[in-house]
């Protein structure tokens, strides 16, 4: 495991001008070059963007999820930028983001405003003038007759684009954009440190909040109340109790009310900071942990550490994922399964970035079959369960691959089970 520096770690939240904290100037640049890099290698001379993170990842600008190809970007081997937005959105960042210069009005020819119009001409329409917009685009920064990636497969957008001699390819930009993304840069793994710091806010108000005859749901907006102060933005999460920890509640979190000897276990999942997803999960026990309870943790820890072990630049996926439990650990009777790819989420390691799964995903279900190699640089969270008697524990850190192991983003106290005295 990788030890931090002196006075390496987390810094605030805010902007000053006295410490050197993330650096947003240089988090766009360094992501543009990186993607620029590999459209060279690719030999794109442009890529058309629809996918929300994809575009983040390119423009700095704070998606709102949008109701369907509301908002895309055109990207150029220059370095050439066209974003295309909905009113508001456009004329808001026409004002507040001085790094792009040609942002356009956006017309939805996919997802869900042609899907609501009921009509077929009136769909026509939208993706007609979609198509237009970016072809006249391309034409103006000349690369309306070079190769064009897309990062998404619709087929209507794609025969729109080709209708007008665009050479489409989107295999091509999806490897682009994975490639891109799967190493983080220096201000990406602070952004993961900064929500793993603001998870650990959550952790702590659930810690003071958590007794007997307080109810999941008000545990759990205690702590959404927290990360919320400190400036997260909120996409996932929740908090269970009881028998809800084990199998995974379907309902999340309920007003189920906490009894003693009760665990309960927060799952921070999709907390963001700076668009930089969280996905963390704790134990707590009601009380002093019985046994059996003591006993699954144990179990569920060491499984985790004995991945996090094996996690190592130049490692593979197929070496790394024996570390997480065959299908007698992973209790695949219960289940009534008998093939790991039947269990998904409940053993496996992920990548975190601008999106709650990205590169490298370690999964039984895949892996042995199907290795990827671990790169220096790339961020996951890696996560495992254990029942105990009628409820279970979870367990999971968030890492970023260095030259000689991981270094864990995560500090929450993870040797035992947190106990919550009442």
């Amino acid at each position: 495991m990788r030890e931090r520096d002196f006075m390496e770690g987390t810094r605030g939240t805010m902007a000053v001008d006295w410490e050197q904290r993330v650096d947003t100037d240089r988090l766009r640049r360094e992501r543009r070059e990186r993607a620029l890099d590999r459209m060279a290698d690719a030999d794109l001379e442009s890529m058309l963007l629809l996918s929300d993170p994809n575009i983040r990842y390119m423009t700095g600008l704070a998606m709102t999820g949008g109701s369907g190809a509301d908002h895309y970007t055109l990207l150029t081997a220059d370095g050439d930028t066209v974003h295309w937005d909905t009113a508001d959105h456009a004329s808001n960042q026409r004002y507040n983001c001085p790094w792009l210069s040609d942002i356009r009005y956006a017309c939805p020819g996919i997802g869900n405003v042609p899907r609501a119009s009921g009509s077929d001409s009136a769909r026509n329409f939208l993706i007609e003038t979609m198509a237009d917009g970016v072809h006249e685009a391309m034409a103006e920064y000349g690369v309306a007759k070079d190769p064009m990636g897309i990062d998404a497969g619709n087929e209507r957008l794609r025969s729109a684009l080709d209708d007008r001699g665009v050479d489409v390819r989107p295999a091509a930009c999806s490897e682009v954009m994975e490639s891109a993304r799967k190493v983080k840069t220096r201000d990406e793994i602070e952004c993961l440190r900064q929500v793993a710091a603001i998870c650990e806010a959550g952790f702590q108000r659930i810690a003071e909040e958590t007794r007997p005859g307080r109810r999941e749901n008000e545990i759990w907006g205690a702590a959404v109340e927290e990360l919320w102060r400190h400036g997260a933005f909120v996409g996932g999460g929740y908090l269970t109790s009881g028998p809800n920890t084990w199998p995974k509640h379907q309902a999340n979190t309920t007003d189920r009310a906490i009894r003693p000897d009760d665990l309960v276990y927060a799952d921070f999942y999709n907390i963001g900071y700076l668009g930089y997803r969280s996905c963390y999960y704790r134990t707590f026990s009601v009380g002093q942990p019985t046994e059996a309870q003591e006993e699954a943790y144990e179990t569920a820890r060491e499984n985790l550490y004995d991945v996090l072990s094996r996690i190592e630049p130049g490692a593979t996926t197929d070496e790394i994922v024996r570390g997480f439990p065959d299908t007698d650990g992973e209790h695949a009777e219960y289940y009534g399964a008998d093939e790991h790819w039947q269990l998904t989420t409940n053993h496996w390691a992920h990548g975190l970035g601008l999106q709650l799964y990205e590169v490298p995903l370690i999964w039984r279900g895949l892996s042995l079959e199907h290795p990827i190699e671990i790169e220096e640089g790339m961020t996951m969270a890696v996560e495992t369960q254990e029942p105990a008697d009628r409820q279970g524990v979870r367990v999971e850190e968030m890492v970023v691959v260095r030259e000689n192991g991981v270094e864990i983003l995560s500090q929450w106290p993870v040797e035992e089970i947190t106990q919550v005295e009442y």
